[in-house]
């Protein structure tokens, strides 16, 4: 297995993924590449599809929009590599269509679309772009950039979407890493299980994240705008030991203690490492939105994100889409041997623990909710 990595070493990998933790997904197409790894990702944004129109359809004032410019522009915040970034938007223009005609029955023509994908430097736009269609009846741009930060020209967006986004904290908070300090996750990698002073250090990151992520939108969105956002959640108070991904997290640090133990890698680069993953429970998130002052919210509830789920989870293909979505994380901060294995036994281990997997909470994990501009 790979030598162990020096303690100066562990400490310098982690101030880089303290200052850019959010997700980074396998691009390509090749075998655990994110693009031949996300239909779950795209199942669970399925489910929301009729509560979109019908918010649309609801809250969109077209008429209004429109009679500004000539042009109507859709966003996707943290939008990946594959082709759920294109369905989505799709969609989203077909339900914006079917407004204009409603709406604006007389309207001689539709406004101009144009698309606009965004996420981080490092995502994959290329191979993005393959899976656009040949007739596609709008304009397309990617606009690299972290969106805590304004990306787009001020009042230049009409309707934004971020799906499975937000739970990407934009770094790791400081005291996770300070042994001083009541918030130092030794021997964990998630604040599953962990004390009560690491979940609000991260519950503290998020709502600094969740102001920075609106405020950017504030800025970019003209009034009457909305925000589509679907992502991970939990109910107000629910322990995350009690839900798959919660177990997960801490299968994964057990995984990384035995390597330790086996010599694979260090104990330092265990305790220096952490998952910048927060699921926000609905409390917080109204709370976070109402601080911020510059949006309303139109819709906000909590779904089942696998209803299409029954019977036997299976673990392999469950684990290959995790893999897709997080091996980045991992590859930043430990060796690529260690990585693999650490998925290899990850398999084996949620296998064996496959009954407790399904009889997990499962139907308020998936927040959905509809902003608009004020």
């Amino acid at each position: 297995m790979a030598a162990l990595v020096s303690d100066s070493l562990a400490k310098k990998n982690n101030d880089k993924a303290s200052e850019n933790s959010t997700a980074q997904v396998i691009g390509g197409h090749g075998t655990n590449s994110y693009s031949n790894n996300s239909s779950y990702q795209r199942l669970s944004a399925n489910v929301v599809t009729k509560k979109i129109e019908d918010a649309i359809t609801k809250n969109l004032d077209v008429e209004t929009l429109s009679s500004t410019s000539n042009i109507f522009r859709v966003a996707d915040f943290g939008c990946g590599v594959g082709s759920n970034t294109i369905n989505s938007m799709q969609d989203l223009l077909q339900i914006v269509e079917k407004k204009y005609i409603s709406q604006c029955p007389t309207s001689s023509q539709m406004p101009e679309f144009q698309v606009i994908f965004n996420d981080q430097f490092t995502n994959d736009f290329n191979t993005l772009f393959t899976y656009l269609p040949q007739d596609k009846q709008y304009l397309v741009a990617s606009v690299p950039g972290s969106f805590h930060n304004q990306v787009l020209p001020k009042s230049s967006l009409h309707l934004a979407h971020c799906s499975y986004s937000l739970h990407w904290l934009s770094r790791l908070p400081k005291e996770l890493r300070d042994e001083r300090s009541p918030a130092w996750n030794k021997g964990k990698i998630h604040y599953t299980s962990a004390p009560p002073e690491v979940l609000m250090a991260y519950a503290t990151q998020f709502a600094e994240d969740l102001d920075d992520f609106l405020s950017a939108r504030g800025r970019e969105m003209v009034s009457g705008g909305m925000i589509v956002i679907v992502g991970s959640s939990i109910p107000d108070g629910m322990p995350y030991s009690q839900v798959v991904n919660g177990i997960m997290y801490d299968c994964m640090g057990s995984i990384l203690m035995d390597m330790v133990k086996t010599g694979s890698i260090s104990e330092a680069d265990v305790d220096a490492f952490n998952l910048p993953i927060y699921a926000c429970p609905p409390g917080e998130f109204i709370e976070g939105v109402e601080r911020n002052g510059l949006f309303s919210i139109e819709v906000i509830e909590l779904m089942n994100p696998a209803p299409w789920l029954k019977g036997p989870i299976d673990i392999p293909v469950f684990v290959k889409h995790v893999r897709a979505a997080m091996e980045g994380m991992f590859s930043n901060h430990f060796p690529s041997k260690a990585i693999d294995e650490l998925f290899d036994h990850l398999v084996l281990k949620l296998s064996d623990i496959s009954q407790q997997l399904e009889s997990c909470y499962r139907d308020g994990l998936q927040l959905f909710a509809i902003l608009k501009r004020k």
